[in-house]
């Protein structure tokens, strides 16, 4: 009968359209391995909703093989815990749900989710652990998947992953990571070259949770001269003791050649500070430099603008536009204050390292927020 077709012809025709539709969301993606399997992993985290691409090898025989293949993020202000955050949350869960299985053909059984330390962290500190059920429960309903498993990282574990999933082979056992995140900070290193237990480094603070204290104290004088009065003092109590504290009790300063930092901070200020290093995932960076920059910023924001920067590359190779982009990316993530608040406590560290007789070298990663989910993703694949 013209204009239709026996249900064999149609079913082989719906199952060559859907191959066309995931080898063309596939192509799309820069895959390394000859043969390969795709995940995904989607981290609820302070500020927003973030999910990791990650290819691992099909011959791979232990964790560690695994290549990442794009990350994205929605910031939503989760810790927050209000109606409206709970809300945009929910919707960039679910969304890059949606993405990774309709856009990209990821089956559900390869997509995980979890919640970050960060999260969990502030949600017992005020007593919210509510919120996090409600969006857990909400997910599964809008998905459609009531036993869908969204596991709750504490921040031990969260820290050994973004080591993994971060710092390179190479350098594993002589470095120090220390991941500043929206809520929380952590990190810390493998001391006897057993890559299952890492000597933790942790802080109660994190770029969000600096500035929601400055903004306590600010009292209705919204000026960037009394937010930094009040960034000062905020950093010189209990995050100083704190950061002192965890440096001592960890070990790291002998243990550890190399000082690197990740998370939304580490990539703004690295892009920021060396914008012709566009395309370098890994910036050299000293204490004096982001103390210069900090300075700058208090003094004049619009000189770390996308316009302002990008005028003073001289390098005619460097891709301006794409500097210009990821500049304003920066800006759109991290306002004047979060900016501050963010350097504040990433020199507040820094310093904490700085010895008489031995200097650190310090390094900005910046896709290092997406670190540890790849590392989770490809530790449990590996375990299944």
């Amino acid at each position: 009968m013209q204009g239709s077709c026996s249900k064999y012809i149609c079913l082989l025709l719906v199952l060559f359209f859907s191959g066309v539709v995931m080898a063309q969301a596939q192509t799309s993606l820069k895959l390394k391995f000859k043969k390969s399997t795709i995940f995904a992993g989607i981290e609820v985290g302070s500020k927003g909703v973030k999910m990791s691409l990650v290819e691992i090898d099909n011959k791979a025989v232990r964790a560690g093989s695994f290549n990442l293949l794009k990350d994205t993020s929605v910031n939503t202000d989760f810790i927050s815990f209000n109606d409206p955050t709970f809300t945009a949350t929910l919707q960039g869960l679910t969304g890059l749900f949606d993405v990774a299985n309709k856009k990209y053909q990821i089956a559900s059984d390869r997509i995980f989710t979890v919640v970050s330390s960060g999260v969990k962290g502030q949600a017992e500190k005020d007593n919210k652990q509510g919120w996090i059920q409600k969006l857990v429960d909400s997910f599964r309903v809008r998905i459609g998947e009531p036993s869908r498993k969204v596991e709750l990282v504490d921040v031990k574990e969260e820290a050994r992953l973004s080591h993994l999933g971060i710092v390179p082979e190479s350098k594993r056992y002589t470095t120090f990571l220390v991941d500043i995140g929206s809520g929380n900070t952590k990190g810390g290193y493998f001391p006897l070259g057993n890559t299952n237990e890492i000597r933790l480094f942790q802080l109660n603070w994190g770029t969000k949770s600096v500035a929601n204290a400055v903004e306590k104290r600010t009292e209705g004088d919204v000026s960037i001269s009394n937010f930094s009065r009040q960034l000062f003092r905020v950093l010189s109590g209990a995050p100083n003791t704190e950061i002192e504290y965890a440096v001592n009790v960890s070990g790291a300063y002998n243990m550890s050649d190399n000082i690197a930092f990740s998370g939304g901070i580490a990539w703004s200020v690295s892009t920021l500070i060396a914008p012709e290093m566009i395309d370098n995932a890994v910036v050299p960076v000293t204490d004096e430099e982001v103390q210069k920059m900090s300075d700058r910023l208090t003094r004049n924001y619009t000189d770390f603008s996308a316009e302002a920067l990008v005028k003073k590359i001289t390098d005619n190779t460097v891709d301006k536009a794409a500097v210009s982009a990821e500049i304003k990316q920066v800006n759109k993530v991290f306002d004047q204050r979060a900016l501050l608040s963010g350097l504040g406590l990433l020199l507040k560290i820094m310093r904490q390292f700085e010895g008489v007789y031995e200097k650190k070298q310090f390094y900005l990663v910046k896709n290092g927020q997406v670190g540890w989910v790849s590392a989770y993703v490809d530790e449990s694949v590996m375990a299944k």
